[in-house]
């Protein structure tokens, strides 16, 4: 039943009187506003930001993406020390961070000079250079690096091809280290460029970190890609995840990059839909528990519908391998568990098809934006 409810409407007087008010409020707000110079933490001061840290900055020479990923405590590191432009390279600026280094070195190797003459030429001109530290990455792997004698011990920083990684108010140069060998060990796996900053990030955080405790931790990873409908946006960026605070900000950034590309392994699966869904399916017909009788599958709109079909598929496997499933009463219908997920990769990798898998994932968990 609706019932009708007629609401005296207001004079045109008090309509005009109210339009004043509110006009008047919205211009003390605007000016309010226009005085804040940016959005940013408060701790920062008027003064440049201090970002004691650790930080990779890389590209990838077969994608030409480029990317930083960095770590520290102090609140939003995302918004200081990481710099990327698509088709030139990366920069990572912090310790007493000039955050102008950020666009006039990529504009420097946007008209040709190396990594080395174009941070030769900023430093030289920055009074402030000692309490610096600066890793710059062209597209084309060279790297430059500046570490000034005021960051704060430890500080350092280590380069090969295609990365620079670097480093203040750490444990040691053990840090470091497991920043550079991380990122090498991965070159050439055809992983995509901030799965594997990330991991360089994370090898760098438990090998020690920041020597500091008791303070807000923050971290990022930023990457941008020319390539052709990689981004939606004209600067290029496809990945931008920027933690401003956290208690264990590098694994918030890896749980956050793996839910937005969906990769399979970031939840538990029992009927729901998404992009894993279609990878256990993938993985299920490989290993001949998933519709045999077709040569390969084909995507359409049901392929990421979690239904019944892929959960006795899902539950023969479980049965298989001793696990339990809906089958026993001991799991709801087609559980994929992390379990589960590394018993397939195992699988895979013992019928010879884990590579091959690994790169048809590789190209539906592209992350864009």
């Amino acid at each position: 039943m609706h019932v009708a409810c007629e609401t005296p409407r207001p004079s045109t007087t008090a309509l005009r009187a109210l339009a004043a008010t509110l006009f008047t409020a919205s211009a003390v707000l605007t000016a309010a506003f226009q005085s804040l110079e940016a959005q940013e933490p408060a701790s920062w001061g008027s003064g440049d930001p201090v970002f004691h840290t650790f930080s990779v900055a890389a590209v990838d020479p077969d994608t030409r993406e480029s990317g930083v990923a960095v770590t520290t405590r102090v609140a939003c590191v995302g918004n200081g020390v990481p710099w990327v432009r698509a088709g030139v390279g990366a920069v990572a600026t912090q310790a007493s961070t000039r955050t102008e280094y950020g666009e006039e070195l990529l504009d420097m190797l946007e008209t040709g000079l190396t990594p080395e003459e174009a941070l030769r030429r900023a430093t030289e001109a920055d009074e402030g250079r000692e309490r610096r530290q600066v890793g710059v990455v062209a597209l084309d792997g060279s790297a430059a690096q500046h570490t000034g004698s005021g960051p704060g011990d430890w500080a350092g920083h280590r380069s090969g091809p295609n990365y620079a990684a670097q480093g203040n108010v750490l444990v040691g140069r053990e840090v470091v280290d497991a920043v550079a060998e991380s990122f090498e060990a991965s070159e050439g796996s055809g992983r995509h460029l901030a799965d594997r900053l990330i991991d360089a990030l994370m090898a760098g955080q438990l090998a020690g970190g920041d020597r500091r405790s008791g303070r807000l931790q923050s971290a990022a990873v930023i990457v941008a890609d020319p390539r052709e409908g990689m981004s939606r946006r004209a600067d290029g960026q496809t990945v931008h995840i920027n933690v401003c605070e956290h208690p264990t900000p590098v694994a918030e950034v890896r749980r956050i990059y793996d839910t937005v590309s969906g990769t399979l392994g970031y939840r538990e699966l029992s009927q729901p839909a998404g992009n894993d869904v279609f990878q256990v399916k993938l993985i299920m017909h490989a290993l001949g528990y998933y519709r045999t009788e077709a040569s390969e599958l084909e995507r359409d709109r049901s392929s990421s519908y979690f239904d019944d079909e892929i959960a006795a598929a899902v539950d023969d496997f479980r049965g298989d391998h001793g696990l339990s499933s809906s089958r026993s009463g001991g799991s709801p219908p087609g559980l994929v568990d992390a379990q589960l997920v590394q018993i397939m990769w195992e699988e895979l990798e013992a019928a010879g098809q884990a590579e091959e898998m690994r790169q048809v994932i590789r190209a539906l968990t592209q992350v864009r934006r």
